[in-house]
Parts: structure tokens; C-alpha cells; sequence
């Protein structure tokens, strides 16, 4: 490396500083002394190591990628303390900062309890209930939140950035990382799983990474560190498991990975979980809910032309008056088929799409020549010209009932009692979304729901993640998945409507009397 030089001295003083001085704080090391496990020890060995001509660090931002349970918070915490007590910085300012404030405290917790059992750091320091001080130099170390982070005004010495995937916005991390400009060594270490979400900052950072890594882009202050499998590895496989976690064995066994690997297995829903937190692979979305083999394989190409005169249930999810709404239309089985058969359609502001394709990327014009999306006249949904397609559509199959969200809808709902429609309110909680959620996805899986291959559907289902409450209820969850889910949505209500009835349908005992054997 021309024009810089490693410092063993520095190297060991920073590796000895863990185990003189910290100890573990939970689990069977708890009170142990914290010796560096060996993927630990080359970073912290090759940060602290290494140095430009100055004396001064080589390395000031440090990216680390490595899956869940492999010890990353502890290590963090001891990168906090080590940058706080015995760095020779003078008034040096050490914060630990994430996408939430809980998560934004676990490292600094860590950190405090690693002081207090310590009886050398304990004794140099004052330790609050948010911050450290160390009053020899005035140094302090604490967490911040979203909300504290975003104000300017802060001299960084050190930046512990843990969890970066969850950030959703990039206005926390900008502003910490450009608070550094008058310390003459600052360091950032960014230390996370991997994400899913491709417009974040921390995937504009993992792809930094890598193009280090790669040799592609040539920067001598940036240290990649990536841990984790490659998409095309069998992710099945032990030597798999062992290559993506460097503490295997060690923070955690792999009995623990393989029972993650089996949930994976026989749940669709938890393979990118596994993926994700377990493997350290960038996924598509937060979690796979509708496998998209399973989904492809129900297309069908059914039309409502080829369903004149077959009744059907309904549902509308409004979304935004700027963007899509979409229409879902549901044909229970027929006498002798057990497959459901699903039609949707979709209306979009004529006026917004090609500002919606700017800013999404998403081929809305392509879909809109193609007649998959209908666009509507204006820059908001024109209500009136979906009630008159609504009564077109009526004129072909039978509309049953329609289902609508209760928010926002009751002038439409309104509207659409006026034109002879049965409308039903339909909430968006659990208690109403869960049980068509869960039917959903079974008659995906079993091929029973066979659809109209719409491609604005089949991307909405690639989009969809889903939420749990405690009690194993689930429901579609706009604020996680990675796009537009609005056609699902719609479909589950509609599929809600079709359950509804035949579970209201009499049994036979109470339409023809009793029977005597």
C-alpha cells in the first residue's frame, strides 16, 4: 500500500485494550474477558493498524456486514469504549446512533455495562444513564435518536452506525457523517445486516462495498468488510452457513442456523428472512410472503369476457386519490372445480403516470398501452368514471357484493349503493384481514387460485410483505413491502366476502329437516 504504513504497536494496543480492559456482558461469557474472535481481530488489527504518512488513521470509514447472532452489537460496543478511552483524542465526541432509538441504545447499553464491570474504566469515568464522561479528557460517548441525530452542531471523533438497513430516510445519516470535519482521525463504523430495500442508504453503501472490495472504485479510507452468501450458493448447505457467519460455533451453534434453515424450508413466507438475516443476502423485499413459482404457475389468463353471466365478489382498495386504485374481482368455484378465479384491474390519474414512472422506475406508461392499467381523466381518481366502468363490468358478470375499506370511502360507498351494488365495509386490522390472508395464501400454494397474469398484479404480489401480531394473525403490510401491494389487497377482501358467505351458507340440517336412518 504506497504511502502508508502498519503500526504493530497501535495494532496491539488497540486488540490488547479488549482484553485488558472489557469483559462480555451476557450469556456464558458474561464476566469473561473479551478476547477478539479471529474475524474481530483482523478488523480491529487492520483499523487501528494501519496509518497514513501523518501517524494518523488510514481507515476512517469502516462498513461491516455480517449476519444476525454473530456478536456485532458487543463488538460495536467495544469499538465505542476503545474510540472513547484510548484513542488520545481530547474531548472526543463517540456516539452510537441507528434507525430507531431502541436500537440506537443496545450498543451504548453494552457499552455502559462493559464500564461498570470494569473496575479500570469504571474508575475513569462517570457513566449516566445516556452517556459516558470521561473526565481526564472530556471525552464523552452516548446514543442518540432519529430525531437528536438530525441536528447539526457536533464535532465526531467516533460514529457507531448499528442496524443502518432499517434507516429509512438518509437525513440521520448524512448529518453524522458530515460532523467530523475538524477531528484528525475520525472514524465511522457502519455494522449491519443486510436489507432488502434497494433505494436505502445502506444498500448505496453495501454497493460502495463492494466496489472497494472489487478494486472498481479506489478509495484508500474505506474498509469493506462483508460477510455472507453469494445468491446462487445452496443455502441448504453447512459450508454455506459456516462461510456467511464467522462466529458459527462460537456466539451460536449451528443446531440454532439449522432450525432457521428447516422454518425456511417449510414456510415460503420466512425464506427471505433466513436469507436475510441468517445468510447476510440482500432479498427483494422484507419477507417473501406469495412464493412467486407458486404464483406464476396459477396464471390462467382468465378474462371478465370469459366469465359472462358467473357471479363474482368484489373489493376496492382506494389507495391514494393520486395514485392507483385498484378493483379485484373473485369467482368462487364452480360446481365440480375447485379453483377461485381472479381478475383485477387497476385505474391510475392519467395526468400523474409518467410522474409516477420518474420517480418509481416502474413501467406504469407500458402497462397503461398495454390495457392493464386503465388511466382516468385528471391528476386525482375520477370516482364517477369507475363507477361507470363498474356498471359495464356489471352488465357482463354478476357483482354479488363490494367490498370496500371503511376509511375514506363513504361517498363512493354512497355512490355505488345508488347504482344497485350490495357494498360492504371491510376493515384493514386483523380481525378482518387475517383469515383471507392466510386462505390467500393457501390457494396459491395449492394452485386453486388461478388469475389473469395481469403484470401490474404479478409485481404487486412480489412486493407484498406481511405483518404478525402475537397471536399468529397476519395481514398485508404497506409501510414494509417494497412497493405497490394495493391489487392483493384487494383480492384478499374480495376473497374475505366469497369465505363470509359460504360460512353463512345454511347446512343441510336446516334446509331439509331431519333424516332418519
Amino acid at each position: 500500500m504506497k504511502g502508508f504504513y502498519f503500526d504493530s504497536k497501535a495494532a496491539a494496543t488497540a486488540e490488547l485494550f479488549f482484553s485488558e480492559f472489557l469483559v462480555h456482558t451476557k450469556g456464558v461469557w458474561a464476566g469473561q474477558p473479551f478476547i477478539l474472535l479471529p474475524w474481530e481481530r483482523k478488523i480491529i488489527r487492520t483499523v487501528f493498524g494501519w496509518k497514513r504518512p501523518d501517524g494518523t488513521r488510514k481507515y476512517r470509514t469502516v462498513y461491516i456486514e455480517v449476519p444476525k447472532k454473530n456478536g456485532k452489537s458487543t463488538f460495536a460496543a467495544g469499538i465505542a469504549l476503545l474510540l472513547t478511552f484510548a484513542d488520545g483524542e481530547p474531548g472526543a465526541e463517540v456516539y452510537s446512533a441507528a434507525g430507531d432509538r431502541d436500537q440506537a441504545r443496545v450498543v451504548f447499553e453494552i457499552a455502559r455495562e462493559m464500564v461498570q464491570l470494569s473496575p479500570h474504566l469504571s474508575s475513569r469515568c462517570r457513566p449516566y444513564m445516556k452517556s459516558i464522561f470521561v473526565e481526564s479528557s472530556f471525552s464523552r460517548y452516548e446514543a442518540i435518536s432519529r430525531a437528536a441525530g438530525t441536528k447539526h452542531g457536533r464535532n465526531i471523533h467516533g460514529l457507531i452506525f448499528d442496524e443502518l438497513h432499517v434507516l429509512k430516510t438518509r437525513e440521520l445519516y448524512d448529518t453524522l457523517t458530515s460532523s467530523e470535519g475538524s477531528r484528525r482521525q475520525p472514524l465511522i463504523v457502519v455494522i449491519t445486516t443486510a436489507g432488502w430495500d434497494r433505494k436505502s442508504i445502506c444498500y448505496e453503501q453495501h454497493k460502495r462495498a463492494v466496489k472497494v472490495r472489487d478494486g472498481i472504485i479506489k478509495d484508500p479510507s474505506f474498509l469493506p468488510v462483508l460477510y455472507g452468501a453469494n445468491k446462487k450458493d445452496d443455502w441448504t448447505d453447512p459450508r454455506v452457513w459456516r462461510k456467511a457467519n464467522p462466529s458459527l460455533g462460537i456466539t451460536f451453534s449451528e443446531e440454532y442456523i439449522r432450525g432457521k434453515c428447516e422454518l425456511a424450508q417449510t414456510t415460503p413466507g420466512y425464506l427471505n428472512t433466513f436469507k436475510r438475516l441468517n445468510l447476510n443476502i440482500w432479498t427483494e423485499q422484507a419477507d417473501v410472503w406469495i412464493n412467486q413459482v407458486d404464483w406464476e404457475a396459477c396464471s390462467n389468463g382468465v378474462s371478465i369476457e370469459a366469465m359472462k353471466g358467473y357471479p363474482c365478489f368484489g373489493a376496492l382498495d382506494l389507495s391514494s386519490t393520486r395514485d392507483l386504485t385498484a378493483l379485484a374481482l373473485l369467482f368462487p368455484p364452480e360446481l365440480g372445480n375447485g379453483h377461485f378465479k381472479l381478475v383485477t384491474r387497476f385505474y391510475m390519474p392519467e395526468d400523474n403516470i409518467m410522474k409516477r414512472v420518474e420517480e418509481s422506475g416502474v413501467p406504469y406508461d407500458v402497462w397503461v398501452r398495454e390495457g392493464h392499467i386503465i388511466p382516468t381523466p385528471g391528476n386525482v381518481v375520477d370516482y364517477e368514471f369507475i363507477r361507470k366502468d363498474l356498471e359495464k363490468i356489471g352488465l357482463i358478470v354478476g357483482i354479488k357484493e363490494m367490498a370496500l375499506d371503511r376509511w375514506n370511502a363513504t361517498y363512493l360507498m354512497t355512490q355505488l349503493q345508488d347504482d344497485g351494488l350490495i357494498v360492504v365495509p371491510f376493515g384493514q386490522g386483523f380481525a378482518s384481514m387475517s383469515g383471507p390472508s392466510k386462505e390467500f395464501e393457501k390457494l396459491v400454494a395449492s394452485k386453486n387460485l388461478l388469475h389473469d397474469d395481469n403484470p401490474a398484479m404479478n409485481w404487486m404480489v412480489s412486493n407484498v410483505a406481511v405483518k404478525e401480531d402475537p397471536a399468529g394473525n397476519i395481514k398485508p403490510d404497506k409501510s414494509q413491502s417494497s412497493e405497490k401491494i394495493d391489487g392483493v389487497v384487494s383480492a384478499i377482501m374480495a376473497l374475505g366476502r366469497a369465505i363470509f358467505e359460504e360460512q353463512e351458507k345454511p347446512s343441510i340440517y336446516e334446509t331439509k329437516g331431519s333424516l332418519l336412518l
